[in-house]
């Protein structure tokens, strides 16, 4: 039972979750352009909230992860450290600040609880791969 948990200093737990969410509408031609520089970045920001990617791909539209979180973050809160992260923006951009108000991420994103059905969430996330083999990260 150890091997499934993580501990805290007074708990134990397993929290996992499918999340998606995508670019801009008005941004997709650029991320299919920058998504091979993004599943480093997004491993990098999982770090600093003490998250782990156990699965993750890049649509040329939408982004998929299998996300672990500690019972210490909202998943909320964690989504919107990685998609309010605007340095991606900029980087890619070219741009020094956001003057026109652009957003590089949508503003919702969906999200399920993972559970026992980690696999199942794996191979979902795995056939996204079948069709587009250049997101994987």
């Amino acid at each position: 039972m150890s091997q499934l948990y993580q501990s805290l200093s007074h708990s134990e737990w397993d929290c996992k979750y499918h999340i998606v969410f995508t670019p801009e509408h008005c941004l997709t031609t650029i991320f299919g352009e920058i998504r091979k520089f993004l599943g480093p970045i997004f491993h990098e920001l999982a770090r600093q909230k003490e998250c782990r990617i156990i699965e993750g791909h890049l649509m040329p539209d939408p982004v998929h992860m299998c996300l672990e979180i500690p019972p210490k973050y909202a998943v909320a809160s964690v989504v919107e450290f990685f998609k309010g992260k605007n340095a991606i923006a900029r980087q890619f951009s070219g741009k020094q600040r956001n003057f026109n108000g652009e957003n590089f991420w949508a503003r919702g994103y969906a999200v399920s609880k993972v559970g026992f059905e980690l696999e199942a969430v794996r191979h979902c996330i795995r056939e996204q791969e079948i069709a587009d083999k250049g997101g994987q990260f």
